[in-house]
């Protein structure tokens, strides 16, 4: 088995936590909230680190850049190319980079997976429980950052009114539209 080191692992479990974090903000309703927004905002970084990560790993030609890299460029324009293009509001742009950098990042694990002398193959074959714990691991961090990004926001204070006041008038609020 060749030899994992702490960046490919991170660069690694990286990958996979976007996967899964990317399926959740392609699947889910109400694009543009709030909710969308934070869960894209934590895809945007675990990709920008999967990409920028990927050109301190050398294994194909070591020491040197491979074709690889290429697509890391690539990706790095279009991860790039989206938020731009989420900022400036242009949806439709914004949903074509995102998802066709989405479909590349899947496309990239499938080839990782296809090839038996590339290192996680050989993890699951070797060590399908460390495998297997680094996909629970994943899922149960892209789970609890899901339901980070659905907790509503704090209300701030109003203007000289302290937190202990606001949360009173707020409980005050719920019974009365619990009563009716």
């Amino acid at each position: 088995m060749q030899h994992w080191n702490t960046l490919i692992a991170l660069h690694a479990f990286g990958a996979v936590v976007a996967v899964m974090v990317g399926a959740v903000v392609l699947r889910r309703r109400g694009k543009g909230g709030r909710v969308h927004r934070r869960l894209g905002t934590a895809w945007m970084v675990l990709m920008y680190w999967v990409v920028l990560s990927s050109f301190w790993i050398k294994q194909l030609h070591p020491g040197h850049f491979s074709w690889i890299h290429g697509l890391s460029l690539w990706t790095f324009l279009s991860l790039t190319m989206a938020y731009w293009a989420a900022r400036t509001r242009r949806r439709d742009q914004h949903r074509a980079w995102v998802v066709g950098t989405y479909f590349g990042l899947v496309g990239a694990g499938v080839a990782a997976m296809a090839f038996p002398v590339r290192l996680a193959p050989q993890l699951l074959v070797h060590r399908p429980l460390v495998f297997l714990a680094a996909v629970v691991v994943a899922a149960a961090l892209t789970a609890l950052g899901v339901q980070v990004a659905q907790r509503p926001r704090r209300a701030q204070p109003q203007h000289g009114q302290s937190r202990r006041e606001q949360g009173a008038r707020e409980q005050a609020r719920q019974e009365v539209a619990a009563a009716r």
